[in-house]
């Protein structure tokens, strides 16, 4: 069992979620892949959820196109964070999971983040889990000062490639 769950309607969007995979094992955090669909299999994917919390999940993202009710089904069978990833498909690209994900009834919410970016699901995964996790916390720290120590090493190159 793993702290963070991610979810998908198909195999076909993992290309897209594969990118909170990598995120997930930078920071060395536990997770579980799963394919379910909240219409083709509603029973296994509400299982899934009761057996997820039931043994110690933490965290759950949920990529859909679409119609994207995954997330939003989810979020209604547990009160374990949900975080909605939109991915881009049909006419709308995407468009249409954002405004589905984001526009949750009242009392049931789900976090949403930017058509396609898994990456940020997962960060936002393990900042929920750094809340009491001061190890995590750390790495989260670190991780942003790399991030602004690359930015400013392609500030520095690109000035040199000017001659700045």
């Amino acid at each position: 069992m793993g702290a963070v769950g991610i979810v998908m309607g198909s195999d076909s969007d993992f290309g897209i979620m594969e990118e909170a995979v990598k995120i997930l094992k930078k920071f060395v955090v536990s997770y579980e892949v799963k394919v379910s669909s909240a219409h083709r299999t509603l029973s296994r994917t509400l299982e899934w959820v009761r057996d997820f919390e039931s043994e110690g999940g933490r965290v759950i993202i949920a990529g859909a196109g679409m119609a994207a009710h995954l997330p939003g089904v989810i979020a209604g069978a547990t009160t374990l964070p949900v975080i909605g990833v939109p991915i881009s498909s049909g006419a709308l690209q995407g468009v249409d999971a954002l405004y589905s994900i984001v526009q949750m009834p009242p009392g049931v919410p789900v976090a949403t983040v930017g058509i396609g970016a898994a990456r940020n699901a997962a960060l936002l995964a393990v900042q929920i889990l750094a809340g009491s996790d001061p190890d995590l916390r750390e790495s989260l720290k670190t991780y942003r000062i790399q991030m602004a120590d690359e930015v400013d090493a392609k500030d520095r190159a690109l000035a040199g490639r000017l001659g700045s």
